[in-house]
């Protein structure tokens, strides 16, 4: 199967902590960071989702914001510590490629943001990924 979503990410499940609809499940990606995906607990239960299964994650890249430095005081969980790369800028959108340990992620963000955060090639980031845009899917 193929897919449109970019940014796909190695990794095994590591914890799984169910709930009435939904379950929390913790993936260490192969670069060693970890992830959190809030998935339906009927999803868990159909790929068949146990600590030491192989699972990708999967995010689109709208989906994933970026920051230059740390971030308090909010609930996204996820977040992970990369360099820029590349950017393809656009008319009002930009795709910035940033390299974090074990794969790269793109990020959708607008061209004014770029402009703002002052991005370019080498700069160092933080791309936020609620858990509940993370999918799984097992390999």
């Amino acid at each position: 199967m193929s897919l449109s979503i970019r940014n796909q990410l190695p990794g095994t499940v590591t914890a799984i902590t169910p709930g009435e609809a939904m379950a929390t499940v913790k993936v260490r990606l192969d670069g060693g960071q970890d992830l959190t995906a809030a998935i339906t607990s009927e999803a868990v239960e159909e790929l068949g989702l146990a600590e030491g299964s192989a699972v990708r994650a999967l995010v689109k890249s709208t989906e994933i914001s970026l920051a230059t430095g740390s971030v308090d005081g909010l609930s996204i969980r996820n977040r992970l510590p990369g360099t820029v790369t590349d950017i393809a800028t656009g008319g009002a959108m930009a795709s910035v490629k940033v390299s974090v340990d074990g794969g790269d992620l793109t990020s959708a963000i607008t061209k004014d943001a770029v402009t703002d955060l002052g991005l370019g090639a080498g700069t160092a980031v933080i791309a936020l990924i609620k858990s509940t845009e993370v999918s799984l899917a097992t390999m």
